[in-house]
């Protein structure tokens, strides 16, 4: 063979070789992906999808499904993107049904918003998935960012984030400061959020967010001001926290240790460490020794500043310590609200004695709870009735009690209808959790911001900076009423004297325990004024 020849195929298989080099290199770059968009980052699938796309949680197949639907109904009309963001997978069930409930929310919100409103713009509902603990949320947020900017998308608000983590606290200073209005419907940790100023000039901190829920600091003072009023001002009370770095447990303690204690002194802060929000770790040794160390003290009331999964192993201990006939009410915040689904037949009975009365009752501030509105109304009718020898007209029924009634009964009708349509959701929507309650007036809330910034005709789809600027003006007459209470937005986007509903888990004498209303509780200590108009010198 010549010389020339040999040389040239060298040439061509050197070629060959680095061509396949390169391709080879290419595929191995090429991330791995779960579906259309969507990557697979250290076993999770993160990312952002409105096409019923489930991230491999079963739970959510259905109402996945029936959100791509409505997308698809809207198709052609001037729409608005909203995006839902919260982690949407875990290996354990109790946790991928809360995401189940949320999801039912959000769909049931779009679905009010699309046909409530009338005009368009409607709402495209996509599912923004930043991994466990929010740990890939850089990653969702370039995407949504992304979104914003896009004539095609129109992303217009971020709603959803359920937990008050660091890694959450990032998302939301990131997505604000690129003028992405965000609306808060599940977070309660305190340092999410704007703070007001008497002189009304609100401190941005995260300029375009807005709350729909108590902060820790005003369910704290809620859950003091109910207890005083029914004469449990007299407490002797123990706080005990979770010392592991986490927003919502430190703004929890801090609330508890805030509240001004009437009763005599109790003892000593006592803590615990857990490893995560999702394991228990060595905590029930922890709980076993905090629990005789509260049993030698004259303490009655125990502050919870911690998650369920620690909340529900340390109520346990606190009913297996055997303190001498003492009965214990362990007060917490609105992450208790899961507490129930968690309870077995097994850890219902061992939070009673052996004569059957319960030794262990938790008390919480549920953001929402579906019976408030009902037993208010008749708890305030009779108590006008006997002030007044009569019963009240319509026109004198209080404004706080029966537009978030008419809310609710809206909400209950919308689940009737889906369900007449034969639309799937995975399960009938339970409200008792205020989860599909809180993420509903989120959605309808963002609504509203969305319809009352059209400046354009019906075709125009406002700015979000537009959008973000709505959210101080949701008051007074533009208040939106909320299934869980009215919200009524000040200057830095929070949810003035929003009401918790006070909510027992007594275990009864036999079988599972109740979940019981037990009243509602208010932040300034005194229900919302007429028309929601926020009063100068909020702070």
């Amino acid at each position: 063979m010549p010389r020339w020849k040999k040389i040239l195929y060298a040439l061509l298989a050197v070629a060959m070789a680095v061509a396949g080099g390169l391709y080879a290199s290419s595929v191995l770059q090429k991330p791995d992906t779960c579906s259309d968009g969507i990557e697979k980052i250290d076993g999770e699938c993160v990312g952002v999808d409105g096409a019923g796309y489930d991230f491999g949680t079963p739970e959510i197949r259905d109402v996945a499904r029936a959100i791509a639907r409505e997308n698809e109904r809207i198709e052609g009309q001037p729409y608005a993107t909203v995006a839902m963001m919260l982690p949407l997978q875990s290996d354990k069930p109790a946790l991928r049904r809360q995401m189940r409930s949320d999801l039912q929310g959000a769909y049931l919100g779009q679905r009010q918003a699309n046909e409530g409103e009338g005009e368009p713009p409607r709402i495209r509902l996509v599912l923004a998935n930043p991994g466990r603990n929010y740990g890939q949320q850089e990653k969702v947020v370039d995407t949504l960012l992304e979104m914003a900017d896009s004539p095609k998308d129109r992303l217009r608000a971020v709603t959803g984030f359920n937990l008050s983590l660091d890694a959450t606290e990032a998302a939301v200073k990131r997505l604000t400061e690129h003028k992405i209005p965000v609306l808060a419907s599940r977070i309660s940790g305190d340092r999410i959020a704007n703070k007001d100023a008497a002189d009304g000039m609100a401190r941005l901190r995260f300029p375009g967010l807005a709350r729909i829920i108590p902060t820790n600091h005003d369910a704290a003072q809620a859950l003091a001001n109910f207890n005083g009023e029914r004469g449990r001002e007299n407490l002797r009370t123990v706080l005990v926290y979770d010392k592991r770095p986490d927003s919502y447990n430190e703004s929890l303690a801090k609330a508890f240790s805030g509240i001004k204690e009437k009763g005599p002194a109790g003892p000593a802060a006592m803590s615990f460490e857990s490893p995560s929000i999702d394991e228990p770790g060595s905590t029930g040794n922890q709980f076993t020794q905090t629990a005789n160390n509260i049993c030698d003290s004259e303490a009655d009331t125990v502050y919870f500043a911690g998650r369920t999964l620690h909340l529900r192993i340390f109520a346990l201990k606190l009913a297996q310590v055997g303190c001498e006939d003492r009965h214990y009410t362990i007060v917490s915040g609105s992450d208790a609200a899961s507490l129930r689904q968690d309870m077995s037949q097994k850890d219902w009975a061992q939070l009673r004695g052996e004569d059957g009365r319960p030794k262990v009752t938790v008390q919480y501030a549920a953001p929402a709870h579906p019976d408030a509105w009902t037993a208010e109304l008749a708890r305030w009718n009779r108590n006008w009735s006997a002030a007044h020898d009569r019963k009240p007209t319509n026109a004198e029924l209080p404004q706080y009690l029966t537009e978030p009634k008419t809310a609710l009964d809206t909400l209950t009708k919308r689940i009737e209808t889906t369900r007449g349509e034969g639309v799937p959701l995975g399960s009938t929507p339970n409200l008792e959790d205020s989860r599909t309650m809180l993420v509903y007036d989120g959605l309808v809330t963002i609504s509203k911001a969305l319809h009352q910034t059209q400046s354009g005709g019906a075709e125009a789809v406002p700015t979000r900076e537009d959008v973000g600027r709505q959210w101080s003006l949701l008051q007074s007459r533009h208040r939106v009423r909320g299934t869980s209470g009215l919200i009524c937005l000040t200057s830095g986007g929070n949810a003035y004297d929003k009401p918790v509903s006070v909510v027992e888990l007594d275990p009864g004498r036999e079988g599972d325990g109740k979940l019981k209303f037990v009243g509602l509780g208010w932040p300034t200590g005194r229900e919302q004024p007429r028309n929601c108009v926020i009063p100068s010198g909020t702070s």
